[in-house]
C-alpha cells in the first residue's frame, strides 16, 4: 500500500507515496506519528488507524499516474 514517506517537521507535513494512488501531504502532522509510521510492523495499519482521515491532505499536483485506459 505505502512505497515511501518522508516528514518536514518545521513544517509539520507528511509526504506519503501510494503504490496505486500517487503522493499525498497530510498537514499539522506531530512527529511522532511518522516515527511510529516508519517503525510500524504494517505501515499501511498504522496509516489506516492513526493518520487516514485525521489530517488534512492534499494530493500531490506534480504527480501524474499513467494508466493504459489513460
Amino acid at each position: 500500500m505505502i512505497e515511501g514517506a518522508a516528514f518536514d517537521a518545521d513544517a509539520a507535513i507528511l509526504c506519503i507515496r501510494f503504490r496505486d494512488n500517487g503522493t499525498y501531504f497530510y498537514f499539522d502532522v506531530p512527529e511522532h506519528l511518522f516515527d511510529g509510521l516508519c517503525k510500524a510492523a504494517s505501515a499501511g495499519t498504522f496509516f489506516n488507524e492513526r493518520i487516514r482521515d485525521r489530517f488534512r491532505c492534499e494530493r500531490d499536483p506534480e504527480r501524474r499516474r499513467f494508466r493504459p485506459e489513460a
